[in-house]
């Protein structure tokens, strides 16, 4: 007795199998090997990370695992694919659980109920989700899912990656999932086109690279995609820069000032600007360009643009420098992309010189300083024929602020400095750091102890400041003393 989602069987259904039990053994953990003890180095951990089940789930999720594949060939011969596309989802749940039910009884095969549950689940993820990454995709907790090869998930939860039970089947079932990713945004991963990237229906950024330019299988990263978008009283809140940071961020966004947010990878970027972004007025007309779609802008006048790479043949390609280029005709007050990395650098130091001011972006780089030079060498490699002395005018009088967003060792993200771009003083680009992150020490458990502090330099864009009715007190320039019990 099966629904409209079942296909007609043309025979009867073979003769069952005696039934079997499903019965794992546990067998006993190895003990970890002792270190050898060091006069002045500390012992290393004599064993990788491994997931912290235990060796008896390990073996029944291997069984599932076998289980659930041959379910999964079943269920897709069973399954009445186009019915399915107007079924709603518990339809859909209860048809793939009684399917799999009878499948299960053909072959004999008897499953606690916890086991059956967890069979049904993985079969409606494989089914209309991408499989064993579906359940870390729903996890609130993590931030990027991170795939080297098909027995390899690692996860970074508060900025600490750790390994995952999660696993898949074997290369082919990888390969299957990463084509249902890209498949479905028009694009095609194999040999001769080894890498793409795209984006997953929820916004999350995701990245692969399949054999036989990856060794050891498949590798895929993917930056998951935060619904909730924090905002400045979140970060905060969350001890990534302080209260006086806030507001002195506050009136260089307001007053538009050209803000670079510079960091490294995961280091708080895209979040710190999309904080940012929240200190501009709605009466004002804004310009994003992304490579892949993150800012989640909540003014009313905003116009979104996202870069596409060449397509199979080569062709089709629109870079974030066209998108750039239109952008200056399309009326901007401000313009915000999301990323700067190429040869788009001058065009957008040109927006920012030519009326567009408040303009946004990142780079990647360690500090200020780096970013400059960063800067310099993208003019650089667009291919840009000026004296040094001309590159570096130019950014002086297009960058005003550099905020610099860093993730700590312990996996903390901090703003851990803000410095203005003064001018020149002869070749040199003049800059004054203006609040900063002051370590003092780590804690046993290798948390760092630290605060935030300004300098005792006073902004240079303090008139501006004023005049646009943001009138910040001194006292927020002067340094935070700590007292050390």
């Amino acid at each position: 007795m099966f629904s409209k989602y079942k296909k007609a069987s043309p025979t009867a259904a073979s003769a069952r199998h005696a039934a079997k039990v499903v019965n794992i053994e546990a067998q006993p953990q190895p003990k970890a090997e002792q270190a050898p003890a060091a006069s002045l180095r500390r012992p290393m951990p004599a064993k990788a990370a491994e997931p912290g089940s235990a060796d008896k789930d390990r073996k029944r999720k291997e069984r599932l695992g076998e289980i659930k594949i041959e379910l999964h060939r079943s269920l897709l011969d069973n399954l009445n694919l186009a019915a399915l596309e107007h079924a709603s989802e518990a339809e859909l749940r209860t048809e793939i659980s009684s399917i799999a039910g009878e499948l299960l009884e053909e072959k004999g095969l008897i499953l606690n109920r916890e086991d059956r549950q967890t069979l049904n689940k993985e079969l409606y993820d494989e089914v209309t989700g991408l499989g064993p990454l579906e359940t870390l995709l729903q996890d609130e907790t993590v931030n990027d899912i991170l795939v080297n090869g098909p027995q390899q998930v690692f996860v970074e939860r508060a900025g600490k990656l750790e390994l995952s039970d999660v696993t898949f089947k074997d290369e082919r079932h990888l390969l299957r999932i990463i084509d249902k990713i890209v498949s479905a945004v028009g694009r095609r991963v194999d040999e001769s086109n080894p890498y793409v990237d795209a984006r997953l229906a929820d916004g999350s950024r995701f990245n692969a690279m399949v054999p036989p330019i990856a060794v050891d299988g498949s590798l895929v990263s993917i930056r998951k995609f935060k619904k909730d978008k924090l905002g400045i009283d979140d970060l905060v809140n969350f001890g990534a820069f302080s209260e006086e940071m806030a507001a002195y961020l506050q009136a260089a966004v307001a007053t538009r000032l050209n803000v670079i947010v510079s960091g490294g990878t995961g280091s708080g970027k895209t979040t710190t600007l999309n904080a940012l972004s929240s200190f501009i007025d709605n009466s004002e007309r804004i310009l994003t360009i992304e490579d892949t779609a993150e800012l989640q802008l909540q003014q009313i006048h905003v116009g979104r643009m996202e870069s596409r790479p060449p397509n199979v043949e080569g062709k089709g390609e629109v870079s974030p420098r066209d998108c750039l280029k239109n952008a200056l005709r399309m009326r901007p007050d401000r313009i915000i992309v999301g990323e700067t990395r190429g040869e788009e650098v001058i065009d957008m130091l040109q927006a920012m010189n030519t009326g567009h001011d408040g303009s946004m972006t990142t780079i990647h780089a360690n500090s200020a300083r780096d970013g400059v030079s960063r800067l310099e060498n993208m003019i650089a490699m667009a291919g840009i024929e000026m004296p040094l002395k001309a590159v570096r005018s130019q950014i002086s009088s297009a960058v005003n602020l550099i905020v610099q967003a860093s993730r700590l060792q312990d996996g903390s993200r901090r703003m851990t400095s803000i410095t203005e771009i003064t001018g020149m003083e002869g070749d040199v680009i003049s800059m004054q750091e203006i609040f900063k992150y002051q370590r003092v020490g780590l804690t046993p458990d290798n948390k760092i102890i630290g605060h935030f502090t300004a300098t005792g330099v006073r902004s240079h864009f303090s008139e501006r400041f004023r005049m646009w009715n943001y009138d910040l007190p001194a006292s927020i320039y002067e340094p935070t003393v700590m007292e050390h019990k």
